[in-house]
């Protein structure tokens, strides 16, 4: 008994046959990986200091200038209160003499800096095992600082063994 062909069995054969070709190469690549030789471990913190990032912002406050200032009998109750203590917690260069806006002190708008700091990160100092290290954290790890210790062998090359 004669096998036949069938005519589309015929033309599918070149194009497994590329196919083929090109999965091999990706078979004959190098063996995955071996399983790298690491372990957690926690090191002793020495020491934590935060790295701050200084922000500055620039705010428009209207000062007036005394030309008939507010006399402290005209502050009454509440107002005298207030008063008394924006008075008190004014810093010296702040200070600038309260008047009347209808008494027709001399008003200007002021720009006033003021300067923000925030924790971006810390400098860490650990111990681990009698070594020291010091690296920059996202955050403060408190006492103890998880680690990952990885040992890999040196393979020197062919010629130098």
């Amino acid at each position: 008994m004669a096998l036949r062909s069938h005519p589309r069995a015929n033309s599918a054969l070149p194009v497994l046959a590329v196919l083929f070709a090109c999965a091999c190469p990706a078979f004959a690549q190098s063996p995955p990986p071996a399983p790298e030789n690491a372990r957690l471990e926690y090191a002793q913190v020495l020491r934590a200091e935060p790295v701050y990032q200084t922000l500055r912002a620039t705010s428009m406050v209207e000062r007036c200038e005394a030309t008939t200032p507010v006399a402290e009998e005209q502050r009454r109750g509440v107002a005298r209160w207030v008063g008394a203590v924006k008075d008190v917690l004014r810093s010296e260069d702040d200070r600038v003499e309260e008047t009347d806006r209808s008494a027709g002190g001399d008003c200007r708008m002021v720009p006033i800096e003021r300067e923000f700091r925030r924790p971006i990160a810390y400098d860490v100092d650990y111990v681990h095992k009698g070594v020291k290290y010091r690296s920059r954290l996202p955050y403060d790890p408190g006492n103890r600082l998880r680690v990952r210790v990885s040992v890999t062998p040196i393979v020197p090359p062919a010629g130098e063994r």
